[in-house]
């Protein structure tokens, strides 16, 4: 016999116990509900994940690039180069102007450092008495010292029990401007004490005893005193450059003209040496055409990244910003104190920026500037605030804030920001499916129940009227 009842069409809907997965079934209908929704979290989340990337990546080639440019000024092989005949003479260096030109250096005297020894102890252990030393400074001549009342007096106390180890301890704690240690000579220990280059740096040394222990005054010393316990006079360098005569109480000596730095070592007298500079010429060459390269490869990533046809970036406010800023790059002044006819921008280096948004070095220009000026594109090779570095630093600073929001900086922040609101927002509706497969699984629990019991009821029935037809027959 045909059932038409519910029961018989909700058994046949469910399988009538044929083993349906409940379970399955819920967490099959739970993913559908939130598919598109994930599917929508996931994508974007891929997109901004390419915008970190291609954000950060253009940040991080602008950073390189001023800081490559940097390194080129700082090593010095842009600007012209000081170098000198006589490497014996003195130790020549770029200052910090652009130097140029040819000078003579013609040195008789190093500047000197006053050193004193004192009398010969049994060992650096010995006890020296107690009281107080006194270095006083000023010049020496022959057995006459005059003080320096512009250089205050500096007094170390030396404590009961010292060793001539602990005077030169206390000394050099003292930060007078003498170093002080104990050496073994030949005959025993001596304190030696050592003071600074010039002749306005002589010193002598007085001492203070402490009654019932004396001894501090075997150490003292004055020029009128034993002149054999000055090993060394303090001097000034006396020099003659361009055959000026000068003195300087340090043999550094710097910017002794714009753009050099000169460190005396050794005399020449009657035996002039040359300085001259080197020209800088080549060296601009080949930094301008690595820069232009650098400038393309940054320009071919920002093509890429900012192509409004699928460019991760196309729409990105700190990529346009960056545009901007290269398409202005060759005409902006970087020495804004240059005079009429020197040369101010990049532009007068030969870089000119191309349509497609490339850059191209004109070699032409740049050779015509190179001669009309030499000096004035050494200028534009220096650390300061303003030049081809100072520029590209400011530039480089500039496109990667993050505190500006329209910079690649803010770029980078944005997106990151984004990229945790996404992974937050993945995670709530990761929340939300369970939430709902558990909801699911507990109704068709209940439905599942209900549809045994009707299953239950349904062969019942079944089998009454199996046996009343049986009857019947």
């Amino acid at each position: 016999m045909t059932t038409t009842s519910a029961t018989s069409t909700i058994v046949s809907a469910l399988g009538g116990g044929s083993g349906i997965d409940m379970a399955a079934l819920a967490t099959s209908l739970a993913e559908a509900q939130f598919a598109a929704r994930i599917d929508r979290n996931s994508a974007r989340a891929d997109t901004v994940e390419r915008q970190i990337s291609a954000s950060s990546t253009l940040k991080s080639q602008i950073q390189t690039l001023a800081a490559s440019v940097g390194d080129r000024v700082r090593t010095g092989d842009i600007s012209s180069q000081p170098a000198i005949a006589n490497g014996a003479v003195a130790a020549v260096s770029r200052g910090v102007a652009s130097g140029s030109g040819n000078y003579t250096l013609e040195v008789t005297a190093l500047a000197g450092a006053q050193t004193l020894t004192s009398p010969a102890y049994a060992a650096g252990s010995a006890p020296v008495g107690s009281g107080s030393l006194t270095l006083r400074f000023g010049t020496i001549t022959g057995s006459s010292f005059t003080e320096d009342s512009g250089h205050a007096p500096t007094t170390v106390t030396i404590a009961s029990g010292a060793t001539l180890a602990d005077v030169a301890a206390a000394i050099n704690a003292a930060n007078a401007g003498v170093s002080a240690y104990v050496a073994s000579g030949a005959d025993g220990a001596h304190l030696m004490l050592k003071g600074a280059e010039g002749a306005a740096n002589a010193f002598v040394l007085e001492a203070s005893e402490t009654v019932g222990e004396e001894g501090l005054a075997a150490l003292a010393w004055n020029p009128a005193g034993d002149p054999a316990r000055r090993l060394a006079n303090a001097g000034d360098a006396a020099f003659k450059f361009d055959g000026l005569a000068m003195t300087s109480a340090s043999n550094t000596i710097a910017e002794i003209v714009p753009g050099l730095n000169l460190k005396l070592t050794g005399t020449n007298p009657g035996s002039p040496t040359r300085i001259s500079f080197s020209d800088p010429g080549a060296a601009a060459t080949a930094f301008m055409q690595d820069l232009t390269s650098a400038l393309n490869e940054l320009a071919a990533e920002l093509g890429r990244d900012a192509d409004p046809q699928g460019g991760d970036l196309a729409r990105d406010s700190g990529a346009r910003a960056m545009r901007r800023a290269l398409a202005a790059l060759a005409g902006t002044l970087v020495m804004p104190g240059a005079a009429a006819g020197q040369p101010a921008t990049l532009a007068d280096l030969g870089l000119s920026t191309e349509r497609d948004g490339t850059f191209r070095l004109d070699t032409t220009r740049l050779a015509a500037t190179l001669k009309s000026s030499p000096a004035g594109v050494a200028a534009m090779f220096t650390t300061g605030l303003f030049g081809v570095y100072g520029t590209l630093d400011k530039l480089a600073r500039t496109l990667t804030a993050a505190s500006d929001p329209g910079s690649l900086g803010g770029s980078v922040s944005r997106y990151t920001a984004l990229k945790t609101r996404l992974a937050e927002e993945k995670a709530d509706l990761a929340d939300a499916q369970e939430k709902l497969r558990a909801q699911l699984v507990t109704r068709f629990a209940g439905v599942d129940r209900r549809v045994s019991a009707s299953q239950s009821t349904l062969s019942f029935l079944k089998a009454q009227i199996d046996a009343w037809n049986a009857s019947k027959n």
